[in-house]
């Protein structure tokens, strides 16, 4: 039932969002092939085979995966030096580490990104998709203006009086139409590069199985897995906030893989997860894999049988609908609920914007964040309070804890504690504390064993099970006490 759902229970929404990202790919994948230094045709040919694989093996329904400039930055370099064949390669091989993290489950790391860094990655994707397109205005005149604005006039009013075709479909065709029966000074896809008219054809790497080939695209493919696998786990998150629907993690990380295996012997370069095309394609009204499918399955069209048609469209039109897309992508909220928003995480949200911005790589931005998020909480956790009340029972001095004990308030914990001063008898009262780990057990062990040097005895009581258990691990008998 869920397969039906997932394939045929939103049939022409899909279809025409597809339709739409299809054609919204075109110039997407000629660019990151130029980035990458390689021919158009491997980027064209990268997302058709990665989109239609994708629809059958990816955990998230719905969501678009093609030949990225996040992973085309990372193979420029090994294309220069050692060529095509080391190029695919690495994709197949990045494929098969992706597969192996997906079966040890690294789906659930990703519950680890703190919700200003997924805020500040969304952000950043936003300004790097409109940056992209300012370059397409140097040196262009008035008729690509007006195509722009036409594009985004369409795409805004259109939904006001119908639903029934995707907005962005309809301003891409009226948009092309009107710049051919006009005949507008405009740049079109056909000038960005040859488009050619062949199809994808299987394709085995031709290369020496040799050490030092496995030397040469190892760190390579770990790159490019890594890189993919955060770019489309984060997208596929996005894309359940978007949908308010769930998607498996893992099978996403472990059909990633699997597409790029098969991308890599179809002669495409390494791709992954596309945030500004699973945009399009969820605002467009695609929910299933059939739009995924059809987004893969149409560009092949388009390339084979259509081409001629295709370069002809204006590139200001697909600028328009990037456009778009930055602008829905971007979490407006993040700025006018910032007062309502802990100052921390709105610094960290922008450092995030800042570094993948400027860096141009989402793996270094969201590492950061990471790191800044876990150094804040942990800043915030380790503040423990030890109160020492003499007397209240019956010359026993109580000592009671309150906060987190881990190894970051362990020596902090242990100074509180005078037992040369203290009577024969101290409570240490755990019934507002937590024991994490074996640094805080350690702790609590080497102060009952100062007082006993001592000839005193201290006791623990309000310890919870957990605590107890790992007070207990350390050797360390842990009554309840009082």
């Amino acid at each position: 039932m869920e397969f039906r759902q997932q394939w045929f229970g939103n049939v022409r929404g899909d279809v025409l969002s597809g339709i739409t990202v299809a054609l919204a790919l075109i110039p997407e994948a000629i660019g990151f092939s130029i980035v990458a230094g390689v021919d158009p045709i491997v980027g064209l040919h990268a997302s058709i085979v990665i989109a239609i694989v994708i629809a059958f093996v990816g955990g998230r329904a719905g969501m678009i995966s093609a030949a990225t400039g996040a992973m085309a930055v990372l193979m420029g370099s090994l294309y220069r030096d050692y060529g095509m064949e080391y190029l695919l390669a690495a994709g197949v091989l990045a494929g098969i580490i992706q597969v192996l993290l997906g079966a040890f489950g690294i789906g659930r790391f990703i519950t680890f990104i703190p919700k200003p860094v997924m805020t500040g990655f969304v952000n950043a994707l936003a300004i790097i998709i409109f940056m992209a397109q300012l370059p397409q205005f140097v040196g262009a005149g008035p008729a690509m203006y007006i195509v722009v604005a036409g594009t985004l006039a369409i795409i805004y009013i259109l939904p006001r009086f119908t639903k029934a075709v995707p907005a962005p479909l309809v301003a891409i065709v009226v948009m092309s139409l009107i710049a051919v029966w006009l005949n507008l000074d405009v740049k079109t896809v056909g000038e960005m590069g040859e488009l050619g008219n062949t199809p994808p054809m299987f394709h085995i790497p031709q290369i020496e199985l040799t050490w030092n080939m496995f030397r040469v695209i190892l760190p390579v493919s770990i790159s490019l897995a890594l890189v993919g696998l955060l770019e489309s786990l984060l997208t596929a998150t996005i894309v359940d906030d978007m949908t308010e629907t769930k998607s498996s993690k893992n099978v996403e990380a472990r059909g990633q893989g699997i597409a790029n295996i098969v991308n890599g012997f179809f002669g495409g370069m390494a791709g992954c997860a596309m945030i500004g095309q699973s945009v399009i394609n969820i605002k467009s009204g695609g929910r299933g894999r059939l739009s995924t499918f059809t987004a893969g399955a149409f560009l092949l069209i388009l390339l084979v049988l259509l081409g001629d048609i295709v370069s002809r469209i204006p590139l200001a039109a697909l600028v328009g609908v990037m456009i778009m897309v930055s602008i829905g992508t971007f979490d407006w909220s993040s700025l006018y609920r910032a007062n309502k928003i802990p100052l921390a995480d709105t610094i960290v949200m922008l450092i995030v914007v800042g570094i993948v911005v400027a860096t141009d790589n989402l793996s270094i931005g969201v590492g950061v964040g990471v790191v800044l998020c876990t150094l804040h909480f942990g800043w915030k956790i380790a503040k423990l309070k030890v109160t020492a009340n003499v007397g209240a029972e019956d010359g026993v001095k109580v000592y009671e804890v309150r906060g987190q004990m881990f190894f970051g308030t362990a020596s902090h914990f242990v100074e509180h504690f005078t037992p040369a001063n203290d009577p024969d008898r101290v409570v240490i009262d755990f019934s507002h504390s937590h024991i994490w780990d074996h640094s805080a057990a350690s702790a609590v062990s080497r102060v009952k064993f100062e007082y006993y040097k001592l000839g005193k005895q201290a006791d623990i009581r309000g310890l919870n099970d957990e605590s107890r258990a790992t007070i207990e691990k350390t050797g360390l008998s842990a009554p309840s006490g009082h």
